[in-house]
């Protein structure tokens, strides 16, 4: 019924969109002839109303080029391997040298792998890229099968194999946690495509050092609390029919009641910011949005064992992490060099809960681990931005150069 009624909304939306695109176009001779000062209201407001609604596709990542050296260079996409819940995309480029191999896995938390994009340009320069692009499971057929912590782990464990050995991992946020899950399954099994190292980016490790509002709010309820009442059916009109699914509406929704005020700002600079003409303010907003605002479902069996797994029951720090029944033991990760990186500012995923992957790995050589704690920086700051560019990022090139 949600969905049903979410799906209305939407098509409302798409109403709103068009009637705002009939204003501006109506009022673009006043904007073009220099009478902004009668049409310049009247068009932010047919702009405003022509952002309504969610997207539910993929953005571009709008990598077409990167700095390689003192040399433009040209970046080619790529599907290098397609799985039903995911495909492993490539970033090519034609470089003279041999750069060392990086999986930047994404999080699966409602949005596209292409909320990366910054992290994956900055990579890029030094480094040859690949990314796990999820897709969005309404789009999955039935018959793919289901999709919840042991296929995630799957698919790490898969890209990996198809890049080669020697490949290093990137994990932000969230797959911190089926990234040492796959490391550690591939030592355990003597995987030669083992990754050469592992960097774990403000992720929940150990969600009990630290607790923060999002910890809080996963151990407030139930498991059949969240079954019940966040999981949706995806409607008939959409190739995953009859799905499970945690919808991407309900965690964006989430996600900005967690900080609402800075939202409802942000729409409020973005359409004053029309009426005066700021171009470059109302671009660099809408950008931020556009990306924020293009959503994904998950599969319910892989967000409800995430709540359960790694929030509630806090397996991994607790060493009984469980893949396809038989316990991890992140002690046979001995090859895999492991660096954690924190934010300050942090309220996502506290200070002291990435970091934690350290003790587990205990079998690994203290020569073979580093930590950042990144100073003035909250979770998207550690990844990417100013702060991630020119202090964050110099010392994940260092790390992985010196495991190359």
């Amino acid at each position: 019924m949600l969905y049903n009624a979410y799906e209305f909304g939407s098509d409302l939306a798409g109403l709103s969109r068009a009637f705002g695109g009939v204003i501006n176009q109506s009022l673009s001779p006043w904007m073009a002839n220099g009478s902004r000062s009668f049409a310049a209201l009247p068009n932010a407001i047919g702009t405003m109303m022509s952002r309504s609604g969610l997207t539910h596709s993929r953005p571009a990542y709008g990598i077409d080029e990167v700095m390689v050296g003192n040399r433009l260079v040209p970046v080619v996409e790529e599907t290098a391997f397609t799985a039903p819940f995911g495909a492993l995309t490539h970033f090519s480029k034609d470089v003279d040298t041999r750069q060392p191999k990086v999986l930047v896995v994404a999080p699966l938390s409602g949005h596209f792998a292409t909320l990366l994009r910054h992290t994956i340009k900055t990579l890029l320069s030094d480094h040859d890229v690949y990314v796990t692009d999820w897709v969005n499971a309404r789009d999955v057929p039935l018959e793919a099968g289901r999709f919840g912590f042991d296929e995630y782990v799957d698919h790490v464990v898969k890209f990996l194999e198809e890049i080669g050995p020697g490949t290093h991992v990137v994990a932000v946020c969230q797959p911190a946690v089926q990234a040492l899950a796959a490391s550690a399954l591939m030592a355990e099994t003597g995987n030669a495509a083992h990754p050469a190292s592992m960097t774990l980016m403000a992720g929940p490790v150990d969600v009990s050092v630290n607790p923060t509002k999002v910890n809080r709010l996963a151990n407030d309820k139930p498991i059949s609390w969240f079954q019940d009442n966040l999981i949706k059916e995806v409607p008939s009109r959409y190739a995953g029919r009859g799905r499970k699914v945690y919808p991407g509406f309900i965690q964006l929704m989430a996600f900005m009641s967690m900080n609402a005020g800075r939202h409802i700002t942000g729409h409020s600079d973005l359409f004053w910011a029309h009426v005066e003409g700021e171009t470059e303010k109302a671009l660099q907003i809408s950008t931020f949005y556009d990306e924020y605002f293009a959503i994904l479902d998950l599969a319910a069996e892989f967000y409800l064992e995430t709540v359960k797994m790694v929030f509630q029951d806090n397996d991994l720090a607790n060493n009984r992490l469980l893949y396809r029944g038989q316990k991890l033991d992140m002690r046979a990760i001995k090859r895999t060099s492991l660096m954690t990186v924190e934010g300050e500012r942090d309220d996502i995923c506290a200070v002291g809960q990435t970091v934690a992957a350290q003790d587990l790995c205990s079998s690994l050589k203290p020569f073979k681990k580093r930590h950042h704690l990144q100073a003035g920086v909250g979770h998207y700051g550690v990844f990417s931005g100013r702060k991630w560019e020119a202090q964050v990022y110099p010392r994940v090139q260092n790390f992985i150069l010196a495991n190359d």
